[in-house]
């Protein structure tokens, strides 16, 4: 299963991560499941509402999820993806990116942001059916 998004779009979540440094920022992906892909066609910017630690962890309001939602649905969208960046950090998910990932199917697109500028960006599939049993499986990221 692949992720797939315009050149314009992953663009602008690099550049959403380069404006937020040194904190990580997060935004929600929506689009479409295309067979076994997940097809990007507008993004959401979101405010990192951690104030304990937004240099290495991020939170999307509840209300800019029901926002996001209700935009999706008027475009005939649902949330497929988040993304998030990490500061001065590998592209790679977290122990905390994972206990606090609950989207099944879903994208959870990573930037390592390293001194100011976007570097690696990278791709990983929430997998399960539980709480218990979910796992992040890397998906490649297709940019047209």
């Amino acid at each position: 299963m692949s992720l797939i998004l315009s050149k314009q779009l992953y663009q602008e979540l690099r550049a959403h991560g380069e404006e937020t440094y040194p904190h990580e920022c997060c935004g929600i992906l929506l689009g479409k499941a295309s067979g076994d892909d997940l097809r990007v066609t507008a993004l959401t910017r979101a405010g990192n509402t951690r104030t304990d630690s937004p240099h290495n962890r991020y939170n999307i309001a509840p209300q800019s999820l029901v926002q996001a939602q209700r935009e999706g649905r008027r475009q005939g969208l649902d949330i497929v993806g988040f993304y998030h960046s990490h500061p001065d950090h590998p592209a790679q998910w977290s122990s905390t990116d994972l206990a606090e990932a609950h989207w099944f199917d879903c994208a959870y697109v990573i930037t390592a942001v390293e001194k100011g500028a976007a570097q690696i960006t990278n791709s990983f599939l929430l997998n399960g059916i539980s709480e218990d049993e979910k796992a992040f499986v890397p998906q490649f990221i297709a940019v047209e």
